[in-house]
């Protein structure tokens, strides 16, 4: 063998040794990364609903390698709901991502100071500051459901939509089955727990997301557009879309809230 030949060999052995090591470094970095992303995602539901609308999101989710727990807040109090969302919260393993439809953006708000929470996502959601009730922000771009009438009360206290016209102002872009079906299984919700004030704003040290609803008609899209200028949250729409978006168009908000685990450290 010429010493050209034994030269060119001991490159090529060289060349080989480098790509290993740096697909190693690659491989090292990438898992390290990968480490580094929060991998719990903690889903509230709002008003009128149950957790059951996250179905599509949690599919997706869970494909893509996240733990997805759902709240199931019992809409009894505010002060219920905060304590129900902090209970699963508090079963996460490591850091987690708080994400919230609608009212239950006013109760991330409060139960997102937890230590574990790294970043909030608010979907078509209210996010008052602290001092603030949901019910006085939402006087500032008042919803076509405020206007309506169609907002009933029972002798109890608790509120529900009239299923009559719940399609129409909830969940436009749904087919009409599952729009009644959501209608006649609504969760009621008590009516002061729209009037709670919160304490203390966890959006104001954390980051946050919004997801607006272009066609959303239970919060106006214009107060949901404030909310995110307000906070400074990232900030994706979704034209078209009813207060229901979370069902109507989970690869959006799943794609969201993975740009969020992502995101954080």
């Amino acid at each position: 063998m010429t010493r050209a030949m034994m030269a060119t060999r001991a490159a090529q052995r060289m060349a080989h040794s480098i790509c290993i090591v740096l697909l190693l470094t690659f491989a090292a970095m990438s898992a390290q990364s990968n480490e580094h992303h929060v991998r719990n995602i903690v889903l509230v539901h709002g008003a009128w609903a149950d957790g059951s609308g996250w179905k599509g999101v949690y599919d997706i989710l869970v494909k893509d390698g996240y733990n997805v727990s759902i709240v199931q807040e019992p809409e009894t109090s505010f002060k219920d709901d905060v304590t129900a969302t902090r209970r699963i919260v508090s079963l996460q393993q490591g850091p987690c991502i708080l994400v919230a439809h609608s009212y239950g953006g006013a109760v991330i708000t409060e139960a997102g100071n937890d230590p574990s929470v790294l970043g909030l996502v608010y979907i078509a959601a209210h996010m008052p500051d602290t001092g603030e009730k949901e019910s006085e922000d939402g006087k500032r771009f008042p919803s076509d459901l405020a206007k309506s009438g169609a907002i009933k009360k029972t002798p109890d206290g608790f509120t529900y939509i009239d299923p009559a016209q719940f399609h129409e102002l909830f969940a436009a872009d749904l087919p009409p089955d599952q729009a009644a079906f959501m209608a006649r299984s609504q969760v009621f919700n008590f009516a002061d727990n729209f009037s709670a004030t919160i304490t203390s704003a966890a959006w104001r040290t954390k980051p946050s997301w919004m997801l607006v609803a272009g066609s959303d008609r239970t919060i106006n899209p214009e107060l949901e557009r404030w909310y995110a200028a307000r906070a400074k949250s990232h900030t994706a729409e979704v034209a078209g879309a009813s207060h229901v978006v979370y069902v109507s168009h989970p690869k959006e908000v799943a794609a969201l809230i993975e740009e969020a685990a992502q995101s954080v450290h």
